[in-house]
C-alpha cells in the first residue's frame, strides 16, 4: 500500500493528542494534587494530603487520616500558632512554597508536623515523572532535616 498524505482532520487529531499528552506529562511535574504520606518508622499509610496552588504559592491540608487506629478527632495540642488545639483533619500543614525559577522544585514555605507542633522549612521535588514527591523538612540548612516520599493519588 502506498503512503498517502494525511487528511487535514487526521493532522488536527494527531496535533491535539500530542499537545494533550505533553500537557499531561508537564502537569504531573508539580506538587499540586493528592498525595499519600507514610509513617517514617513503620512505613504505614498515614494520611491523604491535598496540595493546591493560588497565585504561584502552594498550600496543603490533610484531607484524611488513614492510619488504622487514627483518631479522626485528634487536635494539634502541640501547635503554637493559629492551629493550636484545632483538628488535625482538615489542617493546613503546607504554607507558602513557591517554584524555584527554572527548576522542578518548590521551596521557601513551611511544613507543620502536627505530631510535635513544629514548623520546618520546606522543599518539594516531584520525582519519577511526578508520580512521587520528595518532601523535605529542615531547620536552617536543607542538609539538616529529613525527607519523606509521598505517592500521588490518581
Amino acid at each position: 500500500m502506498a503512503n498517502r498524505p494525511l487528511a487535514p482532520i487526521q493532522k488536527a487529531v494527531i496535533a491535539i493528542v500530542t499537545v494533550a499528552a505533553s500537557s499531561f506529562a508537564a502537569a504531573q511535574m508539580t506538587p499540586v494534587g493528592k498525595w499519600h504520606s507514610f509513617d517514617d518508622k513503620t512505613g504505614e499509610l498515614k494520611s491523604l494530603v491535598v496540595i493546591n496552588e493560588a497565585n504561584g504559592v502552594l498550600s496543603g491540608h490533610i484531607e484524611a487520616l488513614l492510619r488504622k487506629e487514627a483518631d479522626q478527632k485528634e487536635l494539634c495540642t502541640e501547635c503554637t500558632d493559629d492551629r493550636k488545639d484545632k483538628p488535625v483533619l482538615g489542617m493546613e500543614i503546607i504554607r507558602g512554597a513557591k517554584k524555584a525559577e527554572g527548576k522542578d522544585l518548590w521551596e521557601g514555605g513551611q511544613i507543620l508536623d502536627p505530631e510535635n507542633g513544629k514548623d520546618y522549612h520546606l522543599r518539594l521535588t516531584p520525582i519519577e515523572g511526578g508520580q512521587k514527591l520528595e518532601v523535605r523538612g529542615y531547620i536552617g540548612l536543607p542538609l539538616i532535616g529529613r525527607t519523606q516520599t509521598w505517592v500521588r493519588v490518581p
